[in-house]
């Protein structure tokens, strides 16, 4: 631990990107590294959309997927979705106190409006209606088709009716902007009333009191999980809420994990949590990973027929499978969290590179992915094979073209 913490004295001050990093502490560089991953983690996961299982995102080829690569997809995509997503928001929320602290009530709430709104504009007006017109041109399978399912008409007749085609402003990745900001602005709220009402005093008598025992993070999970249980009864996963195209199924989750942010910065956690207390997390969630098939043969993985009661409503099975989400999201987040804290607290050139650059790849990797599949579409072979051949193009692709755009002056300021 006192290497650790020698290691996060030394390090340079980062910069504020999203609500994701603060400079009010040295930079946690796992934490910085763990960042990357995911979003490189989310470009993938779109890219095995496109080549493999029908999702909701905006292109699937369809085609023949080998059985045995579609098993693996299925594994990496049920675990990824249960805690990358939470992660990104337990992370925002251990970064949102001290940029308030820093700024104020005003200067944070103008901070986020530029750094999660503008990016969030910018893929709605600019690469949302690009990514759609050309699948809707190319045709194909019409998974992400907004109208007839090859469209003849211009670019810019196409645009005149695309808001109200589309139905909805958090398409793609930028949801997560969405929600933050929505997120970012109750937590200014109530901070104003807390600090107005002095029941909230920023000192460290008032942090809370060591990292949470595995009981308590047990009950925890507990919690999240029946609360999901109880949300999609209403809800089922897989059912977005339009115009803000949020997935109510998996927000209640969300919520818990960026509130766990921001107890997490007070009591220090993200340095803290403890190795020992991690290796129980672990076999948990190596556990849950075993159990899997077991919740997939209970949604008819045998019997081929695809059981959807398990998303969502008052059955066995959706609460199986909200528990399971839930105790996988949080041993997942603790693995990783220690994981990277003791392996990948270090940055070389690339690593800086793909840091500096990965929030840009996360706003425009749809507008690199999606026309890349189209060009791509024609050429006939297994979708298992394409995959693999072209998950390494896309990637070099996104980084390139992130890394161009932070270097425009006027884009830096938001990315």
């Amino acid at each position: 631990m006192a290497t650790q913490t020698a290691n996060l004295e030394s390090a340079a001050q980062p910069s504020d990107r999203a609500g994701l990093i603060s400079p009010a502490k040295p930079r946690l560089l796992y934490i910085d590294n763990l960042r990357t991953a995911l979003i490189t983690f989310v470009v993938i996961g779109h890219l095995s959309v496109t080549y493999g299982f029908d999702a909701d995102w905006t292109y699937y080829e369809g085609g023949e997927i080998n059985p045995i690569f579609s098993i693996v997809q299925i594994f990496i995509v049920a675990i990824g979705i249960s805690f990358a997503m939470p992660l990104f928001f337990m992370i925002a929320g251990n970064f949102t106190p001290p940029a308030y602290d820093r700024k104020g009530l005003m200067r944070f709430l103008v901070d986020r409006l530029m750094r999660l709104g503008v990016p969030w504009l910018f893929f709605e007006v600019f690469i949302n209606p690009f990514i759609h017109y050309a699948v809707d041109v190319h045709g194909g399978d019409c998974q992400g088709a907004l109208y007839d399912c090859q469209y003849q008409g211009t670019f810019w007749q196409y645009l005149k009716d695309f808001p109200v085609a589309s139905g909805s402003f958090g398409d793609g990745p930028v949801w997560f902007l969405e929600a933050l900001l929505v997120f970012s602005i109750f937590y200014a709220l109530w901070r104003t009333i807390a600090d107005r009402t002095n029941s909230f005093r920023n000192d460290p008598q008032n942090r809370p009191v060591g990292v949470p025992r595995n009981w308590v993070i047990g009950l925890f999970a507990l919690l999240i999980g029946l609360t999901t249980f109880f949300i999609r009864i209403w809800f089922s996963a897989g059912y977005y809420y339009e115009p803000l195209h949020f997935e109510f199924a998996h927000f209640p989750v969300y919520i818990v994990l960026f509130i766990a942010g921001l107890w997490a910065y007070r009591g220090n956690w993200l340095v803290e949590f403890s190795d020992r207390q991690a290796k129980t997390w672990f076999w948990v969630a190596l556990g849950l990973i075993f159990a899997l098939p077991f919740l997939m043969i209970g949604f008819g993985a045998l019997s081929g027929t695809f059981d959807e009661s398990g998303f969502g409503g008052a059955n066995w099975l959706s609460l199986s499978y909200s528990l399971w989400e839930s105790f996988i999201c949080i041993s997942m987040i603790i693995t990783m969290l220690c994981w990277f804290r003791r392996s990948f607290d270090h940055q070389g050139r690339l690593a800086r590179f793909m840091s500096r650059t990965s929030f840009a790849v996360y706003i425009i990797h749809p507008g690199i992915i999606v026309p890349l599949a189209l060009a791509l579409s024609d050429i006939e072979m297994n979708l298992s094979l394409k995959f693999l051949l072209v998950t390494p193009i896309a990637l070099v692709l996104c980084y390139a073209v992130a890394y161009a755009l932070i270097n425009i002056p006027v884009v830096r300021k938001f990315v």
